[in-house]
């Protein structure tokens, strides 16, 4: 016998996979609004489900219907993530549940030994650098960290580095150079932090610093936006042989809100703005910024972690064994020809 409440949620689901079809078909799905209002729609069902879940226990037709269920709710949210725009994605990428540098440390790597301090002022914990193991070789790991609740928010500085992160960051990659380390950076930041302690501190040249200094390292570096590329603050630890991009990530040079704010006065227009910058991965992929767009499960990395990392460290592998037989000198030119190149328009005269 079925768990109770389930006949409910099946009702519920197709209702919603008859309703999302048909907005397909007319074309109404690629409005925001409607993208979104489905979306809420499945979330809602997903909290039944997990309801449901406690009270299945060892009923195995139970067990079999939730089953369908998870199926039938993983079709749906791959129909909707078609329909994403600019700014649907900027949500997903600032999805307060989306898997962070510990997160994918966990995951994809082992033996880490995290670093701490940049030997002029402090530890940063809003960047995290540490000796790991990737798939048994031993290589550094960079990556931005914000937190999950309001007290790991502060600890963390909302994710937003100092200039000692910087400097803790550029650090430990100077040590991976010395021992032939290869250097992972994975970037999720809405901006380095404007405060006035940061600028008095040198927050612009530490970022600057960090551009000049990663563009000779001897080593791979493979850089991965996981979320938010915000500006500067990202580029600090992005200048990579190889920058991938989840599928539902951004990198800009202002946030879609500030551009709207700047262009049209008015932040609500950041819909228009975020299609205007183009943001996004597959953007990005066809201007040259971006190496590679790496998949996420369907709705998003935030619904299976481990799942995203899978799918994270499928790429990292194939990047890492393209540039790991290449020498210093050639990985150093190679990078400054990638970045060269970028943003070359060219107008044809007849």
């Amino acid at each position: 016998m079925a768990a109770p409440g389930l006949a409910l949620v099946q009702d519920l689901l197709d209702q919603s996979i008859k309703q999302l079809r048909d907005e397909a078909g007319n074309g109404s799905l690629a409005k925001m609004e409607s993208a979104s209002k489905a979306q809420q729609e499945l979330e809602k069902i997903e909290k039944q489900i997990q309801q449901l879940e406690t009270l299945a226990r060892d009923n195995q037709e139970a067990s079999r219907q939730l089953t369908t269920l998870h199926d039938q709710v993983k079709a749906l949210r791959s129909q909707i993530s078609v329909h994403l725009d600019a700014w649907k994605r900027t949500e997903l990428a600032r999805h307060p549940q989306r898997p962070y540098t510990l997160d994918y440390v966990e995951r994809i790597f082992t033996d880490f030994s995290e670093i701490h301090g940049d030997r002029r002022f402090a530890d940063d914990p809003a960047i995290v650098c540490g000796m790991a193991r990737y798939h048994g070789e031993p290589v550094l790991v960079v990556g931005t960290q914000k937190g999950r609740d309001t007290k790991q928010k502060v600890h963390r500085n909302f994710g937003m580095p100092n200039p000692e992160g910087y400097r803790k960051a550029i650090r430990a990659m100077r040590i991976a150079e010395k021992f032939g380390r290869p250097v992972f950076t994975l970037v999720d930041v809405p901006g380095a932090y404007p405060g006035l302690g940061a600028e008095e501190r040198g927050q612009a040249e530490a970022i600057a610093y960090n551009l000049r200094e990663m563009a000779r390292l001897k080593v791979p570096i493979i850089t991965s936006i996981t979320g938010e590329g915000g500006s500067g603050g990202a580029l600090a630890i992005a200048v990579g042989d190889r920058v991938l991009m989840q599928e539902n990530s951004i990198y800009s040079v202002i946030s879609p809100e500030g551009c709207a704010s700047i262009m049209w006065r008015d932040s609500t227009k950041r819909d228009l703005a975020a299609e205007a910058m183009k943001i996004t991965a597959k953007d990005l992929t066809k201007l040259g910024i971006v190496d590679e767009v790496v998949a996420e499960p369907a709705g998003g990395a935030h619904t299976d972690f481990d799942e995203a990392a899978k799918l994270l460290d499928q790429s990292l592998c194939k990047h890492l064994e393209q540039l790991k037989h290449k020498s210093g000198d050639e990985l150093v030119g190679s990078r400054y020809d990638k970045f060269r190149t970028m943003a070359r328009f060219f107008n044809e005269v007849a």
